[in-house]
């Protein structure tokens, strides 16, 4: 490899070296003149996060991942904004309306399959906009699809290709959304490669833009997550991820609950109904994840108690390094849902007086009952 022959990991983007182990890019000498085939260069944390499932950090700041995002904005091209259905307050790029200029953007709802099968798909596209044209965003269109399943991929390559008009195809988003396992699925379907990109629960996986050839000569290019601290992805040791990314649709969980109950979102987030006669409450998470009841006057003893024993997750041997759990009160004028960022929300009915309790750093907020 000379200077004036720059290598690029295909599973990230990041530009190959040999010199710093902690920054991006980097490959072993030794491996990197064993390495013959240059079309499926990986760099060792891709080798390794692919091979072993071990994640290594690397010192890439938001600053890094705005100004490759700022680029858009002077090209011209269709922009593919894909979001994660079941966390969609906690997967929206703030103030991506700004950096898209004038190009087009299409809203693509990713993970439509963990919903529970009795929701309608047209009124998820409805509430995807409506929630979309509150934070300023102006989409085209919107697409549900699955990147796992590859549930209305070809509907979703048929509107990207007719949104695109022979332009560039930018795919931007947070971590965590399913971007690049998208991108796979689209890579797959054009030319039968599998799995090209790198693809993990691991926030931050894809480092550096991924330029993909398209058949007219364009480029369909993958950019890095945005790094969204609001999640709770970001407070969990590596086996507890996948106990918040639901593979399988949810079973809704609904409570009859009076004033003054909590429940407990094992032991990652808290809800308290404060006051309002006996109503109903359901509950959107994990099918995996315990959801425990008690008083709300031993709550906090309660919690104090059994973090990492009954209520699991955080673990015991990460409680020391999980961020303490903050309140935050609100009353419902409508049903509405408390979400929880990265984690997923309850559902509440009209003139509920609640809280909700999550780690510190992790968004709580309300919208609109999506169901």
């Amino acid at each position: 490899m000379t200077e004036t022959e720059p290598q690029y990991c295909i599973g990230c983007g990041a530009q190959i070296q040999t010199t710093d182990p902690k920054q991006p890019g980097y490959t072993p000498a030794a491996a990197l003149k064993q390495d013959t085939d240059e079309t499926e260069l990986y760099c060792q944390r891709c080798f390794r996060l692919r091979h072993y499932n071990e994640i290594s950090d690397v010192k890439l700041t938001d600053d890094d991942f705005l100004k490759l995002l700022t680029q858009i904005g002077d090209a011209d091209a269709l922009i593919v904004n894909v979001v994660d259905i079941f966390d969609f307050s906690g997967s929206l790029i703030p103030g991506l309306h700004r950096f898209v200029g004038d190009n087009p953007v299409l809203l693509v709802g990713n993970k439509v399959d963990v919903l529970p099968t009795s929701v309608k798909r047209s009124k998820v596209k409805q509430w995807l906009r409506q929630q979309a044209h509150q934070a300023g965003l102006r989409p085209v269109d919107v697409c549900l699809t699955s990147a796992k399943s590859g549930y209305a991929l070809d509907e979703l390559l048929a509107a990207i290709d007719h949104y695109r008009d022979g332009k560039d195809v930018y795919v931007v988003g947070v971590t965590n959304v399913g971007k690049s396992t998208l991108i796979n699925k689209i890579i797959k379907q054009a030319n039968g490669t599998q799995d090209l990109i790198t693809t993990s629960r691991f926030p931050g996986t894809t480092l550096d833009q991924i330029q993909i050839p398209l058949a007219d000569g364009q480029q369909l290019i993958d950019t890095p997550g945005i790094i969204h601290r609001e999640q709770m992805a970001y407070y969990l040791g590596p086996k507890d991820l996948k106990l918040v990314t639901p593979q399988k649709p949810i079973k809704p969980k609904t409570f009859q609950l009076n004033a003054e109950q909590t429940l407990f979102l094992a032991g990652l987030a808290r809800f308290d109904y404060v006051s309002g006669p006996r109503r109903s409450f359901t509950v959107y998470l994990d099918n995996n994840l315990l959801v425990h009841r008690t008083k709300l006057a031993n709550a906090t003893d309660f919690y104090a108690r059994q973090a990492g024993k009954l209520l699991q997750p955080p673990r015991a041997k990460e409680l020391a390094d999980f961020p303490e759990l903050v309140r935050f009160q609100f009353t419902s004028k409508q049903k509405s849902d408390l979400v929880f960022a990265g984690l997923g929300w309850i559902t509440v009915p009209a003139g509920a007086v609640i809280c909700g309790w999550a780690p510190k750093g992790v968004a709580v907020s309300t919208r609109p009952a999506l169901i």
